[in-house]
């Protein structure tokens, strides 16, 4: 018989009371505004799983997420509304024109690294920012696009909270379970060697290039199909929402989680979009300590990555691995794979 170790068994445990506890919330709470930001957390948890695949495994900065983020939405809604196309047509053309916008801006940049690689990214979230306000046409300009349809399937409008609730989540579940089965599987190792060191990885046989480009555009397309949930539930988008702002915050939030932890990002995640909404985070809040925290909430994104960094540089994720006692791979934020892991034939891996 199989034996599992404690870390195993409490990890499974943790998992199976989380989706549970997703599953059901909205059997248990009955206020519309919290199951709305509940959703919102799910939304920014899908580009911030994208995010941390690229970031947090094959070690490749972006500040310019948020504008595939943007990509998605405006082409969801324009596919909807302006070409007719049913609901279901507009999250794939979302993911496959910021897919394709990844594969752009990644083939040029595939050289750069660091903060090289962080400035172009910014280029282009800059551009894309101007592009937005501009292309009136499409985007609404600065006054934006209101009135945008909820998401259906078939005949049923899913126009209640909960029902938005559960879309999301579902979507939710089946991209952490693809990106996890990614991470251990021979190309997640390649990310992981290319992390840990580029030349390392090429001189073990992996074509670097080609690895950069693939998560790249892999990730900008989870931006994009986040953009167009957002762009149906919401039901309003302008071009503030895509912004650097959005950027610094989803990267924020890979660190916060961990990186190299897909369960620590969308942790990340939770923790930081629920802080613009202190009254969910924190229930009974006074209103005034409330207005404080959301008057004051760049200072303290910027406050809990410099706590981050120099206290929990393995992130939230780290934390709960040190508080269980297990180790763990990098894949489950723990040390890097190395070359050989890599190249070696499967079963004689990682």
């Amino acid at each position: 018989m199989a034996r599992y170790s404690r870390a195993s068994v409490l990890r499974f445990g943790a998992v199976t009371a989380v989706v549970v506890a997703v599953a059901v919330l909205p059997l248990l709470i009955a206020d519309r505004y919290t199951l709305k930001v509940f959703t919102l957390v799910g939304i920014q948890a899908l580009v911030v799983i994208g995010l941390a695949l690229l970031f947090g495994y094959a070690g490749q900065i972006s500040l310019g997420h948020a504008a595939f983020y943007g990509i998605g939405a405006y082409v969801s809604v324009w596919l909807v509304r302006s070409a007719g196309m049913p609901w279901f047509v507009g999250p794939l053309g979302a993911v496959a024109v910021a897919t394709v916008a990844g594969l752009i801006l990644a083939i040029p940049t595939m050289r750069l690294k660091g903060h090289y690689l962080a400035m172009a990214t910014l280029g282009f979230g800059e551009i894309m920012a101007v592009l937005f306000v501009e292309a009136k046409a499409v985007t609404g300009g600065p006054d934006g696009l209101s009135g945008i349809s909820f998401p259906t399937i078939g005949s049923w409008v899913l126009r209640g909270p909960a029902e938005n609730y559960w879309l999301v989540w579902a979507v939710v579940g089946v991209v952490l379970l693809l990106a996890g089965n990614l991470v251990r599987s021979r190309p997640g190792r390649a990310l992981r060697a290319l992390h840990a060191s580029e030349s390392g990885a090429r001189a073990c046989g992996i074509d670097v290039g080609r690895a950069k480009i693939a998560v790249f555009a892999l990730s900008a397309g989870l931006a994009g199909l986040a953009g167009s949930l957002y762009a149906h539930f919401i039901g309003f988008i302008s071009p503030s929402s895509f912004g650097l702002q959005a950027s610094v915050l989803f990267v924020a939030m890979v660190v916060l989680g961990g990186m190299g932890s897909l369960g620590g990002a969308v942790l990340g995640a939770a923790l930081l979009t629920m802080l613009e909404f202190p009254g969910v985070l924190l229930p009974g809040l006074p209103r005034q300590v409330s207005d404080i925290v959301t008057d004051w909430q760049p200072d303290i994104y910027g406050l809990t990555l410099i706590f981050v960094m120099l206290f929990l540089p393995a992130g939230l994720a780290g934390l709960g691995r040190s508080l269980v006692g297990g180790r763990g791979r990098r894949g489950d934020g723990g040390a890097p794979a190395s070359g050989a892991d890599v190249v070696a034939p499967e079963g004689k891996g990682a």
